[in-house]
């Protein structure tokens, strides 16, 4: 039990650092000694089972709080409950026993002895809802994404009507690398186009004009740093792209 316990937590929170959490807080939810709440299953299931939180815990040096009379009727659990950028707390992995499910479903194994025996049953959550770690995902990063996870990686941004047609073969290469790509060609002026792309919370922008066009290049701006300048496109394309492998959670300047 134990070792499947830790595996579960290990799991969330290689997640969380994924994607970007780097605190979080850890309930671990029992029965009540005085509680008068009526549980499923027995006292030996119940001690084992809060024995094995406790133990998986205690073996990633999780600090965690005793939650009395908090599990649910059908066995104990662990809550984690991550903390965003501004210090609110989203409770999103779950680790929970459950003694009703094995037994209303006659679930059977043969053991070792060749008799048959009723498994144990572990729930595991890592965030919930997907739709709701959305939300808290937005809410984490105020809705400026790292570059792996903005819906809209770079905006290209033509300064002239001229060279609309080197902006879409910009565009066109980015996106061939695997790049999520719009290309802002209404005839606003490029100071507007900068100023839509920032209000999105685009991570990069890449302006082109004449020179760019004739040189092959583009010139980069980043939401968080501002303009840093130009370079082949090529390269541009390389940075970006290690950028989005590092899975970086925070810092969107190009490596």
């Amino acid at each position: 039990m134990r070792e499947e316990i830790v595996a579960c937590l290990d799991f969330a929170f290689d997640v969380y650092r994924v994607f970007g959490f780097e605190k979080y807080k850890v309930d671990v939810s029992v029965r009540g000694a005085d509680s008068g709440k009526r549980y499923l299953g027995g006292d030996e299931d119940w001690e084992n089972a809060e024995g094995a939180l406790v133990a998986a815990l205690d073996e990633l040096r999780v600090p965690y709080r005793r939650m009395e009379g908090e599990a649910a009727f059908y066995g104990p659990k662990i809550d984690v409950h991550a903390e965003d950028a501004i210090g609110r707390l989203w409770q999103l992995t779950t680790v929970q026993f459950d003694f009703n499910l094995p037994e209303r479903f006659g679930l059977e194994y043969v053991g070792a002895d060749s008799r048959p025996h009723r498994p144990l049953m572990i729930h595991r959550a890592l965030w919930g809802s997907v739709e709701r770690f959305f939300g808290v995902l937005v809410e984490h990063y105020a809705g400026a994404f790292p570059l792996w996870l903005a819906p809209v990686q770079i905006a290209v941004l033509p300064i002239t009507d001229r060279v609309l047609a080197y902006a879409e073969r910009v565009a066109e290469s980015l996106r061939r690398a695997g790049l999520r790509v719009e290309v802002n060609a209404r005839g606003d002026t490029i100071g507007a186009k900068i100023r839509g792309a920032q209000l999105q919370k685009i991570p990069f922008m890449v302006v082109v004009g004449d020179r760019e066009a004739a040189e092959g290049t583009v010139a980069v701006r980043d939401r968080s740093h501002g303009d840093i300048g130009a370079m082949a496109l090529a390269e541009f394309e390389q940075r970006a792209s290690e950028m989005i492998r590092s899975r970086e959670p925070r810092v969107s300047r190009l490596g």
